[in-house]
């Protein structure tokens, strides 16, 4: 498996006889690391694919090797990238990564406005989620969407959820603020117009003082020749 390829794209109809093996791996990979995740059912990811809402990998030869999904809360203010999950045999291959890069863009494509973000108990995903530009938040920051709350009681850690009153849990909340993103953005554009700005005026003051200086120099070379 050393020169693996795969084909990441944008699930569509054709895909969904995935549907049941994505959705057995997910409740296996939650299990193998004894935490837990929102259980879906295969119905409600082919639903995901027909609406364009999923990423999917697969070997050149067309064995599933990986997958995500989109979710949208609160009227589309909010968007999740949820359901990652990577196919044993496919696990170091960085197809994470390139899903997670995959779907990203799909999402904000889709909901350029929304804040996208995500609970996870995993240090791969926390990683990758940091790379494109998710920032650590407070379970306050996220959506209030009831319907969102609701999909976390089929975790295994639901009750420590629950007595924390939905403030933290051991999942990991990350933000991505598009809005918040802009502004640092055109922060760091008018910091670098004020360092240009303040290089070409540090530039014209050297090169009026050499002026002055030359004529300076000048003049008493030619208080000289005249004395």
């Amino acid at each position: 498996m050393e020169n693996m390829s795969f084909v990441v794209l944008v699930a569509t109809e054709q895909h969904i006889h995935y549907a049941q093996q994505i959705c057995d791996e997910m409740e296996a990979s939650a299990k193998a690391r004894g935490t837990g995740i929102a259980r879906r059912s295969p119905d409600y990811v082919k639903q995901k694919m027909l609406e364009g809402k999923a990423v999917i990998a697969c070997t050149s030869s067309g064995e599933w090797a990986g997958f995500c999904y989109i979710e949208t809360w609160s009227h589309g203010k909010y968007v999740a990238n949820s359901g990652l999950i990577v196919a044993p045999p496919f696990r170091k291959y960085g197809l994470a990564t390139t899903i997670k890069e995959n779907i990203f863009k799909l999402s904000r494509s889709k909901y350029p406005d929304a804040k996208i973000f995500g609970l996870t108990t995993g240090l791969a995903v926390m990683k990758i989620n940091s790379d494109l530009g998710y920032e650590p938040v407070t379970y306050s920051e996220l959506t209030n969407d009831e319907a969102f709350w609701k999909g976390c009681q089929s975790c295994v850690n639901f009750e420590i959820l629950k007595s924390k009153e939905r403030k933290n849990c051991l999942c990991t909340a990350m933000l991505y603020d598009p809005a918040q993103k802009k502004m640092e953005e055109q922060k760091k554009k008018d910091n670098e117009k004020m360092t240009r700005n303040k290089r070409l005026f540090e530039r014209w003051t050297s090169f009026k003082q050499y002026l002055l200086l030359r004529k300076s120099k000048m003049e008493k070379i030619k208080n000289l020749i005249t004395f």
